[in-house]
């Protein structure tokens, strides 16, 4: 498939609905019914939701249970009109963001040390991350005159460092990882120079889903008196819970000296709605250097604590009311059905001779094929319904566990499904895998230096009506 043929399958994808929808690249005359409206609405809801309801696809909707996105729901429109940065119309605002804050924190071992950790809600993993490393370049540059900061950085973190490396002028340094898919801490130390401002850790990354050592990459960090981040977008609302149910989770929160700020995912593992986050601090004063204020602009005295300047308040409040309603024994038995589902697939992949699973990770579990395409596997799964995160270097699929996984049966039929794949494959060893999802795509190495320009035209393709 060249490079055109793609872009084109890729569009027809991203819009179905052209010819068969009313199409607006302009404001209407007359307004349009309400009613009508709704029904299109309904319309794609219904051709839609089978597609992550049925849980086929890997990580996307964690929760997904009808009551619970019922009641999310009901909050979220008591609050549509909510702004938390008009804190003075709305306090409720206010008060939902601290106590999210509060809870995540205690949840991620602020109870378990003397410093106070604070933080603030962002509107997702990306922005928290975003916000931690500009806070760091502000630390940086206040109390070490660094003005060409770096960040050290494992090459399996998630890219929103990469993206704040580009947004803020931060030097991101790459250090590997091991063959056990951990990042080194000895070239860690090695990276480290006199303009480190961070170092990072993922419990787990997205990749491979198995955790860094946090442990010793912090201590580090805190022999070096820089800061230290752990990205737990993915994890922090599993691996707490994981541990007290009795899995091997090694240390990755504030329990560890060495950590001085975390990113967790409260839209997520946490289960509030799409987009939500918290990024914590161990101590206001580095909470600080994340804020934004001007104090000499016409307009009066402005100041925001996150990039966003309004923000949606029903967001933050059906994330106050999704773990409160949840409470840790809603939490520990929805990780603890998710690791148990993991533990039966795991044990499922590593029985096909053809696959292994990369490591052991917990419940975002990875793996490819000894000798076949694996983006072949991945594409006959396609075709039985199932969608799988692709990923490169090395070549592996990765299937992300979520409470919709955990229905009666469903674990069975993906191994049957992965079984049947893996069969057909083999009978077909001249059928290449096509480029997959997104994730995918830059492994395909006849595309050489055209990938950048195919994800430059996906997002093209997404703007245009």
């Amino acid at each position: 498939m060249d490079s055109n043929d793609l872009t084109r399958s890729i569009e027809k994808s991203m819009k179905p609905y052209r010819g068969k929808f009313p199409t607006f690249t302009q404001l209407p005359t007359d307004g349009r019914a309400r009613e009508e409206i709704l029904q299109d609405m309904r319309a794609f809801y219904k051709l839609e939701e089978s597609k992550w309801k049925d849980g086929y696809v890997s990580g996307t909707v964690y929760n997904g249970d009808q009551d619970h996105i019922d009641f999310l729901n009901e909050v979220y429109a008591i609050n549509s009109q909510s702004n938390p940065m008009h804190f003075d119309t709305w306090p409720s605002s206010v008060k939902f963001e601290a106590e999210i804050v509060s809870m995540t924190a205690n949840m991620l071992g602020a109870a378990s040390t003397e410093d106070e950790i604070s933080g603030t809600v962002s509107s997702g993993g990306t922005e928290s991350i975003l916000l931690a490393m500009k806070t760091y370049r502000e630390w940086g540059r206040v109390e070490k005159w660094i003005t060409k900061p770096e960040m050290i950085v494992p090459t399996t973190a998630h890219a929103a460092f990469d993206k704040a490396s580009q947004f803020f002028n931060i030097k991101a340094v790459r250090v590997p990882v091991g063959k056990d898919f951990r990042a080194d801490v000895e070239a860690t130390r090695a990276a480290i120079t006199k303009n480190t401002v961070v170092i990072v850790g993922s419990a787990p990354p997205f990749p491979h889903g198995i955790i860094d050592p946090i442990e010793e990459l912090s201590e580090l960090a805190r022999e070096h008196n820089i800061g230290f981040h752990t990205d737990a977008c993915l994890g922090g609302f599993v691996l707490p819970w994981a541990e007290k149910l009795g899995y091997k989770v090694p240390p990755f929160d504030f329990r560890l000296p060495g950590v001085t700020s975390m990113s967790a995912d409260t839209h997520k593992y946490g289960y509030a709605a799409k987009g939500t986050s918290v990024v914590l601090y161990r101590g206001s004063n580095l909470r600080r250097h994340q804020y934004y204020m001007i104090t000499d602009w016409p307009g009066g005295l402005y100041l925001s604590p996150t990039l966003a300047g309004s923000r949606p308040g029903a967001l933050s409040a059906a994330c106050w009311a999704a773990m409160i309603s949840i409470g840790e024994k809603g939490y520990l038995e929805a990780t603890r059905r998710i690791l148990q589902t993991a533990d039966l697939i795991k044990k499922a992949i590593n029985d096909i001779p053809e696959l292994y699973v990369f490591g052991d990770p917990l419940f975002n579990v990875a793996f490819s094929a000894h000798d076949l395409d694996i983006y072949a596997i991945s594409d006959q799964m396609e075709k039985r319904g199932w969608g799988l995160n692709g990923l490169q270097h090395p070549p592996g699929i990765h299937l992300c566990l979520t409470l919709r996984h955990t229905q009666p049966g469903l674990s069975e039929h993906f191994i049957v499904d992965l079984q049947d794949s893996v069969k057909w494959v083999q009978q077909h060893p001249n059928q290449a895998g096509s480029l997959g999802p997104v994730y995918g795509m830059a492994s395909n190495i006849a595309l050489g230096g055209a990938v950048k320009d195919i994800l430059r035209d996906i997002l093209d393709i997404a703007y245009s009506a």
